[in-house]
């Protein structure tokens, strides 16, 4: 059943008066820890949970972002703008006093996975991915994040005349990516900061690790994400009597060993780690048939420019002398996907105490992730903070992206409260 979008207006009224009189103080540097009411809570839960059961695909979140919308609106911000990036959400909640900028970002993407939770709001919606109909599922927990934000957004609504700035509140498509790129790109493309630029912006992503842990590096903590291909041309010939072609197929198993090897042979893995994989190999249709053509192709992921730029080079290097070993020609393309996401290490460093403080003893440096994030596209232009909240108990540790994949909601009152606390203490510093 569709849980409600919007709290019933007396309930709100009382429940933005409670938020504001608990929440607020003279700004002094920081304010004390916002207080988060149960109601707001059950009502990120019945959000989160509503999304969950209607997940949509990138550039396809249309529901979710009219649920967003609404809800937005029924807080009275000051500018609720849709369509930005396609499928994009964006509030403008502007303080009583004058301050700085501040955005907050929150991912609304699916992915095409079939869920297997037996969740009571497990999804059974399916759309249409390249062409084809497939099941759909919120396997990354960004029915969470959206969840999240919009209690965020409840709980700084109730603030308004005490916060010294503005709140930018971002609801982005497509972080999982499409065929057209990645949402953070098509929403700045769209003009995001072309009005209000922020001088800082905060995310969060839930993941497998204690619930209500906070977990953040400053640096380069997600990697770049590339991808290649490369295709073989030689002349088949029978597999009786290979002399009569060019073997496209040894060619591309011979790049496939040379590629594999680039990390541990080509690049000093004691300063900037890096990983190259090749994901798929295709040739040939029958057994004694030599291919004219073989293809395959694989990943790039890297935390430093410079290194990242030295793979592609290295990738295609192997491809053009495995291909003159063989007297077939190579193709190579490379595709390159979301940067380095880095934390900026001034703002980390400023709101530490502000994590200390939300995690209670909680806070934790985490590992580089070699996973990506187009969070990294707003942390290029403004500074970026971007942690990871724990949301799986250890007894249930499921990875993001499995058909298995829910999260402990225990984990969600945690989360508003630390985009909330991290926007407010940022516009009240001195």
């Amino acid at each position: 059943m569709r849980q409600p979008a919007t709290l019933p207006a007396l309930a709100l009224s009382l429940l933005l008066a409670a938020v504001a009189a608990d929440a607020t103080s003279p700004a002094t540097g920081s304010a004390p820890i916002l207080t988060i009411p149960d109601e707001v809570e059950r009502q990120v839960i019945a959000w989160r949970r509503d999304i969950h059961q209607h997940p949509e695909l990138g550039f396809q979140e249309h529901r979710t972002a009219a649920l967003v919308a609404d809800h937005l609106r029924s807080l009275g911000l000051d500018e609720v703008e849709t369509g930005v990036g396609e499928t994009g959400v964006v509030g403008i909640l502007r303080g009583g006093r004058p301050g700085p900028v501040v955005a907050l970002r929150a991912d609304m993407d699916g992915l095409p996975i079939r869920e297997q939770t037996g969740l009571p709001f497990a999804s059974t919606a399916t759309a249409t991915w390249e062409g084809r109909e497939v099941p759909v599922m919120h396997a990354c927990g960004h029915d969470a994040h959206v969840a999240i934000l919009m209690g965020v957004a409840t709980t700084l609504a109730a603030m308004r005349e005490e916060l010294p700035g503005t709140v930018m509140f971002i609801f982005q498509p497509a972080e999982e990516g499409s065929e057209r790129g990645g949402g953070a790109e098509a929403m700045l493309r769209d003009g995001l900061f072309g009005k209000e630029k922020p001088d800082a912006i905060f995310g969060l992503h839930v993941g497998p690790l204690p619930t209500g842990t906070l977990h953040y590096r400053t640096g380069p903590a997600a990697a770049s994400a590339d991808s290649f291909r490369i295709e073989m041309r030689g002349e088949g010939t029978h597999g009786a009597m290979p002399w009569g072609g060019t073997d496209s197929l040894s060619a591309a198993a011979q790049a496939v060993l040379g590629i594999q090897s680039i990390i541990s042979r080509r690049v000093d893995i004691t300063e900037v780690p890096a990983i190259v994989s090749v994901g798929s190999f295709h040739a040939g249709n029958r057994h004694n048939v030599v291919p004219a053509e073989a293809s395959l192709s694989g990943t790039i992921r890297t935390f430093d420019p410079a290194v990242r730029e030295r793979i592609h080079r290295l990738v295609a290097q192997v491809a053009d002398g495995a291909a003159a070993s063989y007297g077939v020609t190579a193709k190579t393309e490379i595709d390159t996907g979301y940067p380095v996401l880095v934390n900026d290490p001034q703002l980390g460093a400023a709101m530490r105490p502000t994590l200390e403080r939300v995690a209670g003893g909680q806070l934790h440096e985490a590992a580089r992730a070699t996973g990506a994030e187009d969070f990294a596209f707003y942390a290029e232009q403004v500074p970026g903070l971007f942690l990871v909240l724990g949301a799986v108990p250890p007894e249930k540790p499921v990875f993001n992206h499995s058909p298995n994949f829910t999260i402990d909601e225990d984990a969600l009152r945690v989360g508003v409260q630390a985009l909330g606390q991290l926007a407010v203490d940022f516009l009240n510093r001195p």
